[in-house]
């Protein structure tokens, strides 16, 4: 098996294929930390809007709580309540 140890000099096609690869791979890693600073963004003004719902007087961490049942799907949620009233009920806490 014959291996070149060398690279063959670059070719004006090979020069521009990899012009365009390199244009696409930045315009990939720019979208990406675009999206990086939305991500940023976004992650902010849902700290402030906590932040105001806790200065209203409303308990963020049960807020947080149900946000995260309803994204859920209803059966297992009801089976989850179903098992821990069970669970409860064995331990004289209901």
């Amino acid at each position: 098996m014959n291996i070149p140890t060398s690279t063959p000099a670059s070719t004006p096609a090979s020069d521009a294929a990899y012009s365009v690869t390199a244009d696409e791979l930045r315009q990939f890693i720019e979208q990406y930390e675009h999206l990086e600073a939305e991500k940023k963004d976004i992650a902010e003004q849902q700290k402030e809007l906590m932040s105001e719902a806790k200065g209203r007087g409303y308990d963020t961490k049960v807020m947080r709580k149900i946000m995260a049942m309803r994204k859920r799907d209803k059966d297992d949620l009801a089976e989850e309540e179903a098992i821990l009233e069970m669970y409860k009920a064995a331990l004289g806490m209901s």
